[in-house]
């Protein structure tokens, strides 16, 4: 079960100064608007891909943002910048990473270890008021996050597994979040559906190259493991590791250039140099950084 983890974020050295303010402001604000609308606690699910999922809905919205610097909503001693405008943008992606945090923790609720239950139960439960405004706000995401949960567990449970058939539930749930962004304009529909599919392929994909090695040790299920035919407990080691890296990468660099196609046809209204960086630079590196670089090689990377 994959959710929101922070795989989406930009190439900070090839940005605009005022391109990474920009950024910034909107982390700031997707923040504090999630406090405002679902509660404190859900904070704690802020991630850079819903920061992506604001960015763009704005990008493509006719609403003209503004910024200005205030104190930050968690440590008033640092400023921030903020901005102004889109509202709805700002809830729905909240709302999105609220469902996801807690689709994922029902899922280590129904299938993890006794320490996984005890946390998912936990957590859960501090977050139930958060999640039930979200469920109040979009019910129709409610709905779809609920059919991708259960397509995901079918997948990943099938007499047959594949990678394409996993990835596929993750795929469906970004391009109906992007889909319904569109109204009654079909072209730009078909468009957006096509960039959230092989988006949320993506994601899927990363996520489940990064947690690989852990998956094997731990005997935990991954389609990449079932697809590379690597038995539990093994090591990624050697001429293996570099296998599995080759194919991994191979799969995400196809899957880049198909999130590129409709990416060239959206017309954006704003913020488009800083989305354009995020797919064809940001989505790259990370590729990078999780497949390529040793343990002590990764602590010395950026961060946004």
């Amino acid at each position: 079960m994959k959710c929101l983890f922070g795989y989406i974020r930009p190439l900070k050295e090839e940005l605009l100064v005022r391109e990474y303010e920009q950024y910034r402001g909107v982390y700031c604000t997707l923040c504090k608007k999630m406090g405002l609308a679902y509660g404190r606690i859900s904070r704690l699910t802020l991630s850079y891909d819903a920061t992506f999922l604001a960015m763009v809905l704005m990008g493509l919205s006719e609403e003209c943002p503004a910024f200005s610097k205030g104190r930050c909503v968690v440590n008033p001693l640092k400023r921030c910048s903020f901005c102004s405008g889109g509202e709805e943008a700002f809830c729905y992606a909240g709302a999105l990473s609220v469902l996801l945090t807690d689709a994922k923790l029902q899922d280590d609720w129904n299938d993890g270890s006794f320490g996984e239950k005890v946390r998912a139960w936990v957590l859960r439960l501090l977050g139930k008021r958060s999640c039930k405004k979200a469920e109040r706000a979009y019910p129709e995401l409610r709905q779809a996050v609920d059919r991708y949960m259960q397509a995901q567990k079918l997948a990943e449970t099938a007499e047959t597994v594949s990678v394409d058939a996993c990835a596929d539930p993750t795929a469906q749930l970004l391009s109906f979040v992007l889909r319904t962004q569109a109204g009654t304009d079909e072209k730009l529909g078909l468009i957006l559906e096509q960039f959230g599919y092989f988006l949320g392929r993506w994601i899927y994909l990363m996520d489940a190259a990064d947690d690989l090695q852990e998956d094997l040790l731990k005997g935990h299920f991954n389609p990449l493991a079932e697809s590379l035919h690597l038995p539990k407990g093994a090591l990624l080691e050697g001429e293996i590791r570099r296998q599995a890296e080759e194919t991994c990468n191979q799969m995400l660099n196809m899957t880049i250039s198909r999130i590129i196609a409709p990416l060239t046809l959206l017309e954006w209204n704003r913020f488009g140099p800083i989305i354009e960086n995020i797919i064809t630079k940001g989505l790259p590196e990370m590729q990078r950084e999780i497949l390529f670089l040793h343990a002590k090689e990764k602590k010395n990377v950026r961060s946004v």
